[in-house]
């Protein structure tokens, strides 16, 4: 488990977070989480509208579903800025942790990405939603109170440091090292 920052050291190192491209970023991690609390750090990954990423349970169910009780698309990916998992979370074995899917070093913020906003990434084209990311018990058990109050609150919040969600409107195949261009 990483050392969990102080709030001062949080935000100490948000000035790097914020840094962050706001076009032509990169793809920094992709994971894969097959079921509940299992976590696959893969290097290349198809994601497709059916099936969001291939073998991630999103497709199996999540806590968001369609009236026809189907997962929901607006939380078919989730993704967090690297700069700020890498701040949070230290080593880069730590990263997976956190939930997500895809950890982009791209400014995610709702000036450079809202609602709406499409994204190239390999051969696939996502759409970020409007479905709040937040920080939550297992957030706090695995990075600290401080770390979740620092997304959850004041700068973070309006950031949306805790993540992004998006959906997928082209199939294709990520890769880590990917380009990540918006478009449209």
């Amino acid at each position: 488990m990483p050392r969990h920052l102080t709030r001062d050291e949080l935000h100490a190192g948000l000035p790097d977070v914020l840094t962050s491209p706001a076009d032509n970023g990169s793809l920094e991690a992709i994971i894969v989480r097959p079921d509940k609390g299992e976590r696959l750090d893969v290097q290349s990954v198809r994601i497709s509208l059916a099936g969001g990423v291939e073998g991630d349970h999103w497709a199996k169910g999540c806590w968001m579903s369609t009236d026809d009780g189907d997962p929901h698309p607006d939380v078919q990916i989730c993704m967090m800025n690297s700069r700020l998992i890498s701040l949070i979370a230290g080593e880069r074995e730590n990263w997976p942790l956190a939930g997500d899917n895809l950890f982009i070093d791209l400014d995610i913020g709702p000036d450079n990405l809202a609602p709406g906003q499409r994204l190239a990434i390999g051969s696939a084209i996502i759409e970020i939603t409007a479905v709040p990311h937040l920080g939550c018990a297992k957030f706090i058990a695995r990075y600290g109170r401080d770390a979740c109050v620092f997304v959850n609150t004041g700068e973070g919040k309006r950031q949306r440091l805790r993540g992004i969600y998006a959906r997928v409107v082209q199939d294709g195949t990520v890769s880590v090292g990917d380009e990540v261009v918006k478009v449209g």
